[in-house]
């Protein structure tokens, strides 16, 4: 009921951003006219409409976006012709009945005199195809959610609910429209001009979605004048989460925060065969949760690593709870490579359905939760920091279960590359998602889900702006380029920038070039390029691209593939 009643509130505030204002000429078109049998009809289909194809989008493949783009095509027209009927009347009385299948049923009847409901519905039918709001945090949190859990009952509703939330604003602002259009043609007689303005807005309002304006410069207009109000609602639905445990006192109790939870849920087991409450009774317990992509758990493993290694025969037993963010992560191939290559011998649980994150209730990469010998949960960490408070939890937790002359001092890992911990600068990029699903600052204008599109850079870039060049497919989770020499550019803050990548289906690598303010970075570079800006994409992994020598000040960041087929996950920063 929390997550309808935040989708709900999520679609009202839609109004207040720009990337609404393609749409509005084609609600206001009736505003003139009967709410019941004009308004009314044509928003309900307007939001069933957009939900069916967001739903669509979200969990029913290509096939399903691409007969969305040809819809979108398909209603462009059909309203074109609406905004041409509304400038010259005598056009309108000539299309008086259906002329061709879909076309006529969307929009034939919508600007002649009657007040028919089916023909309202009709135009609605074809603004919901067109519809494109921000993906906002509310919107992205629906579409996401969506796309990892599948096709249900609870995402068509989640999304109708959205809709309805954008529905009402319109509404709305529609009965007030038709008011003022009353008082107008009452005092004026403005009949005629206003119906030959309201054609001209509309053919604007067609173009501006044809030029892919609604999906580019609106909507990066919109990030700064919704996404505070959206993230606001999410903070007062959601039960708000649970602070880092500090360090406690040298005095002072662990609460009991619960019990371990079942670990059943696992897929598979590296390092140990599986593992169960039952038998780790009388060990202190540390589980981590990480994915092997997400550079907060990379910078965090050393400790974890190193933990285990001090504290293994005073009875710490660790595990690392695997709980994949990107699909290529859910590969155990791909996860054995990652323990592999950061050196873990500890426990590591495959948790590709999410069973044993859910038991823990836990919604962050990397958690830390301590449990003491009797099974109960002590404390928690989220996030990265705090090593040397963590660390005095397990001491305190090993005292308590009996062990004595533990080792003294904290562990200095002193980890380099992608491993070394984060150069602590606040006004740092956000880490930013390639793909459509939770993609915020796109320069390029209109994304092209699930289908090919040509894209180019625009002039210039505003900081934590980023952009495509060449051709490339943008599914939910990642960009794939379609042909050689494409480009991904960043203008980024930060001392270090990396990326996830993967090569394409063949698995074969992929060459790339990074420069930096167009030339090679230098002693800028990351631990995956040289100094020349060359690098290799060997496998589904996050690439440290650039470490800046001195300081974290704004970049431009540019990579070119110099092979197709390459896929782009996400940018994040240090």
């Amino acid at each position: 009921m929390l997550l309808l009643t935040l989708a709900f509130f999520g679609g009202i505030v839609t109004i207040l951003s720009p990337c609404i204002l393609p749409v509005l000429p084609f609600v206001f078109a009736r505003a003139d006219r009967p709410f019941a049998r004009n308004g009314l009809p044509m928003l309900i289909a307007m939001a069933v409409t957009f939900a069916l194809v967001a739903t669509l989008a979200a969990v029913g493949g290509g096939w399903a976006v691409h007969a969305n783009q040809y819809g979108r095509y398909i209603a462009l027209a059909v309203l074109a012709v609406l905004g041409l009927t509304l400038l010259l009347p005598q056009l309108a009385d000539a299309i008086s009945r259906p002329f061709v299948a879909l076309g006529n049923q969307l929009s034939a009847k919508a600007d002649t005199r009657q007040d028919d409901p089916w023909s309202a519905a009709g135009l609605g039918v074809a603004t919901g195809l067109l519809w494109a709001p921000c993906a906002g945090p509310i919107l992205g949190l629906l579409l996401t959610g969506a796309a990892l859990q599948g096709a249900s009952v609870q995402t068509s509703l989640l999304l109708l609910t959205y809709a309805a939330g954008a529905a009402v604003s319109l509404a709305l602002a529609l009965l007030v429209g038709g008011r003022v259009f009353a008082l107008m043609k009452r005092s004026l007689g403005a009949g005629e001009w206003l119906r030959r303005a309201l054609g001209v807005l509309v053919l604007v309002g067609v173009a501006a979605i044809a030029l892919g304006v609604d999906t580019g410069l609106l909507t990066r207009a919109s990030l700064a004048s919704t996404s505070g109000i959206e993230q606001r609602l999410l903070d007062a639905v959601r039960p708000a989460p649970v602070q880092a445990s500090p360090a406690p006192a040298a005095d002072g109790n662990l609460p009991v925060e619960g019990m371990l939870p079942s670990l059943s849920g696992a897929t598979q087991w590296f390092n140990s065969p599986p593992l169960t409450p039952a038998a780790l009774r009388g060990k202190v317990v540390l589980v981590d949760f990480w994915t092997y992509s997400c550079i907060n758990c990379i910078r965090s493993l050393p400790y974890v690593n190193a933990w285990a290694q001090k504290y293994r025969d005073y009875g710490l037993v660790v595990i690392g709870v695997h709980a994949p963010e990107f699909a290529f992560e859910k590969d155990p191939a791909n996860v054995a490579k990652a323990i592999d290559d950061f050196h873990l011998s500890y426990p590591v649980a495959m948790d590709n359905d999410y069973a044993i994150w859910k038991g823990f209730n836990n919604e962050y990469w990397p958690a830390h939760y301590f449990i003491d010998a009797q099974g109960q949960i002590r404390a928690h960490h989220f996030g990265e920091g705090d090593y040397a408070g963590s660390e005095d939890v397990i001491r305190r937790l090993l005292s308590e279960a009996g062990h004595k002359n533990l080792p003294e001092g904290y562990v200095q890992p002193g980890a380099s590359g992608a491993e070394a911990e984060g150069s602590g600068d606040v006004h740092r990029s956000p880490e930013t998602y390639v793909g459509y699903a939770r993609s915020v600052g796109f320069a390029s204008g209109y994304i092209a889900h699930d289908d090919g599109y040509e894209y180019r850079t625009p002039g210039a870039l505003a900081p934590n702006q980023w952009s495509l060049e060449g051709t490339w497919t943008v599914y939910a989770q990642d960009a794939m380029l379609n042909q050689r020499n494409g480009s991904v550019i960043y203008r980024f803050r930060g001392r270090d920038l990396h990326l996830v990548l993967g090569p394409g289906k063949d698995g074969k690598p992929v060459r790339f070039r990074v420069t930096l303010d167009g030339k090679a970075p230098g002693d800028d570079h990351g631990a995956d390029i040289d100094a020349d800006g060359n690098g290799v994409i060997d496998g589904q992994r996050l690439y440290q691209l650039v470490r800046q020598a001195h300081g974290s000040g704004a970049r431009t960041f540019k990579i070119t593939f110099l092979t197709a087929g390459v896929h782009v996950y996400a940018f994040t920063f240090g």
